[in-house]
């Protein structure tokens, strides 16, 4: 499977977040220090690139990861103990 395609199959869609082709130094990367030995050659601007769209990946990611918690209901617990404390009092506000 090619990078990109595996990238966006982790979110779960062949959205906005393709790797742009100007990072050609990345492209046909299949293990880990295959990639990491890659990102040590881009340019400080390449890197640069690089770093802001692997900051939206994974925070894509970590979004999908809540939404799929929240709609199991993997929080409830949580939601119900704080809600429980604001009711009773024990919360504070700034």
């Amino acid at each position: 499977m090619r990078p990109e395609r595996i990238v966006n199959a982790t979110l779960g869609h062949y959205g906005p977040l393709h790797r742009p082709a100007r990072w050609s130094k990345l492209v046909g990367m299949s293990t880990i220090e295959e990639i990491e030995d890659a990102v040590l050659r881009l340019s400080s601007e390449e890197f640069a690139a690089f770093r802001a769209w692997f900051a939206e990946l994974d925070a894509a990611a970590w979004d999908r990861q809540i939404e799929e918690d929240i709609a199991a209901g993997r929080l409830d617990a949580l939601a119900d103990e704080s809600l429980s404390d604001l009711r009773e009092g024990r919360c504070t506000s700034r």
